[in-house]
């Protein structure tokens, strides 16, 4: 039970705007336990996709209060705003991706992307990033 408790923990935190790391927590769980693949990588991935919820309501509906996060972190946040002004909805399907898919979707948020367009490309974006790591992890065995 601990073992699925840090792994949806650090799936969550991993996307959120905290810099957290989530599929090495992953790769060991599956190390750990190898038949037990599936529902590791569900839990993980309902961490992530929670995770990437909490960005989408923090944009939606707290970025007149974030402007300090804007000026703090204005690398990653502005290379998300520009990808999304630029790709629209097509750049949630990045959300997966480390250091850009968390401000994306935030920016998702911040630019009032319907939330079940959101929900449905960022659990597939997910979803098969970590169903892909855990199929590499488990042929590797």
């Amino acid at each position: 039970m601990e073992i699925y408790l840090s792994l949806f923990s650090s799936s969550f935190l991993a996307a959120t705007l905290i810099p957290a790391q989530s599929e090495a927590v992953l790769i060991g769980s599956i190390l750990l336990i190898p038949d037990a693949v599936f529902r590791l990588v569900a839990v993980a991935s309902v961490g992530n996709i929670l995770g990437a919820l909490v960005n989408w309501v923090m944009g939606r509906f707290f970025s007149d209060r974030c402007q300090r996060f804007f000026d703090s972190e204005s690398g990653s946040v502005q290379r998300a705003v520009r990808c999304y002004q630029r790709w629209g909805w097509v750049s949630l399907f990045a959300s997966w991706v480390p250091i850009i898919g968390d401000p994306i979707t935030f920016i998702a948020g911040v630019m009032k992307e319907p939330l079940w367009r959101f929900v449905l490309i960022v659990t597939f974006a997910k979803v098969m990033r970590y169903l892909i790591l855990g199929f590499l992890t488990v042929s590797s065995l």
